[in-house]
């Protein structure tokens, strides 16, 4: 029987989804905002922001269903590749709960937070207006955009923490993926 074309395998599909997933969460989450932060004034920096955020939220969302679908089996203790391979008893902690996590962080910020932060933002624009300053002017501030501040810093917050379980769960599922390779 002739061997299949390692093109029309799931393999590499599964490698490069997983270095996309990788390599983008390491550049968003550790270069690219800081270095847009100090570079950019506020407004074209929350501008930039917000544009990228549904995109990278999207990749941490999408990207687990395409590795779940592509799992490689054949492991140490030979199991089935796919979904199916995901559920097997002994992948559940390194292969399958990081997966979950990747996607459902990802869906959380793309779904709750970035729309609530959205809000945030736009009833912190209008607090400003109605100021006569910006948030993030020296104090003091009106108790409104307090409160305002506190709830954009909480879920940024709650958010950040998402970004960091789904970077983390990345890392767990390399680290399992790399057992693969021995």
């Amino acid at each position: 029987m002739p061997e299949t074309p390692i093109l029309l395998t799931p393999a590499p599909y599964h490698l490069l989804s997983y270095g996309t997933l990788l390599g983008t969460t390491v550049f968003h989450s550790f270069i690219n905002g800081f270095v847009m932060f100090k570079a950019l004034p506020r407004p074209q920096f929350a501008a930039v922001q917000t544009r990228l955020f549904p995109i990278y939220f999207g990749i941490q969302s999408v990207v687990p269903l395409i590795l779940a679908g592509t799992y490689p089996g054949g492991g140490p203790k030979i199991d089935a590749s796919g979904i199916t391979g995901l559920l097997e008893t002994h992948n559940r902690w390194g292969f399958l709960l990081p997966i979950i996590t990747m996607g459902a962080s990802g869906l959380v910020n793309l779904l709750v937070l970035l729309p609530a932060t959205k809000k945030c933002m736009a009833e912190r624009y209008a607090q400003e207006r109605k100021d006569g300053k910006k948030s993030y002017d020296a104090a003091p501030h009106s108790q409104e955009m307090l409160a305002l501040n506190r709830k954009f810093g909480k879920l940024h917050g709650v958010s950040s923490l998402l970004n960091l379980s789904a970077f983390i769960a990345t890392l767990v599922y390399g680290v399992a993926l790399s057992t693969r390779l021995s």
